[in-house]
């Protein structure tokens, strides 16, 4: 894992706009910055995945760029 990638901090399913579930990621980016996305389950599950974990209490620690991965 390299130090200029952001890193994820949190992430929790919780309840979208529209009532689906929505995985809520926070990232701490390499300059300190914090920001909070907001995934469809699609998109939540496909992290997962990526990132090899079966949890989304598991995600911490692990690197952001992963969801890029078999886009």
């Amino acid at each position: 894992m390299s130090h200029d990638e952001a890193i994820i901090l949190n992430a929790v399913v919780a309840p979208g706009h529209d009532g689906a579930a929505e995985l809520v990621v926070s990232l701490r980016h390499p300059n300190g910055g914090l920001e909070t996305v907001s995934l469809d389950a699609e998109l939540g599950f496909h992290l997962m995945k990526s990132c090899g974990v079966s949890s989304a209490a598991d995600l911490p620690g692990k690197p952001w760029r992963r969801i890029l991965e078999g886009l």
